[in-house]
């Protein structure tokens, strides 16, 4: 059996407790074991080497420098990596090793919870298969973005609430390699509550599932 790493904390503005019940339970439904902590300190731990997944849940916070270089040691080995929204693109501002590993942070989610559209780039990727374009009404990130990045689906910004980007597309969902390691990131899913769209939901699902070695 595949075992996953769930580790949930930091703002609480997010529900990383709430959301790391929903992504336990969609590992379960895809055969994982699931291990759940709260706090950084299991990253320093060298048997995170042995797993097929971590899913850090953990808005901004801090990582210390072994936590930090043991995390992407093991991702760089072969443990996959992936997640969701702040929890996991805005986390550990300071680490920029771990940045470097994600693709991506977070900068700004102008007008906050808005309705936008997300454009579905790659319908022959089995992650997207099935989905089309699509509404949907949360906080539009607006991140910088590796352009290693395999770029998955996109939203385009309008400029009503911040006029100077204004016709940018920007990367929604993403897929890369570090080193041996395979990971995945979705900026959907604010809150919890998004578990219950199905286009967030079925591809954050496929999305770990195909990070996980």
């Amino acid at each position: 059996m595949r075992q996953a790493l769930i580790v949930w904390g930091g703002w609480e503005g997010h529900e990383p407790e709430q959301g790391a019940g929903a992504v336990k339970a969609l590992l379960e439904e895809e055969g994982f074991g699931v291990r759940v902590e709260t706090t950084t300190a299991v990253f320093a731990d060298p048997a995170i080497a042995d797993l097929s997944l971590i899913v850090p849940i953990y808005t901004m916070s801090k990582l210390s420098k072994d936590e930090e270089r043991n995390l992407t040691k093991a991702v760089e080995g072969g443990v996959g990596l992936g997640g969701y929204h702040g929890g996991m693109g805005d986390a550990f501002r300071e680490s920029t090793d771990y940045q470097f590993m994600c693709g991506g942070q977070w900068v700004a989610h102008p007008g906050n919870i808005i309705d936008y559209r997300v454009n579905v780039v790659r319908h022959d990727d089995p992650i997207m298969s099935g989905i089309d374009d699509f509404n949907y009404c949360s906080e539009q990130y607006y991140m910088h973005v590796d352009p290693a990045n395999e770029v998955l689906a996109t939203t385009t910004f309008s400029g009503d609430h911040a006029p100077w980007i204004d016709g940018v597309v920007m990367p929604v969902v993403w897929k890369r390699r570090h080193g041996k390691g395979k990971v995945f990131y979705s900026s959907l899913g604010h809150a919890a509550a998004e578990f219950a769209v199905p286009q967030m939901r079925t591809i954050l699902r496929r999305g770990l599932a195909w990070a996980a070695r």
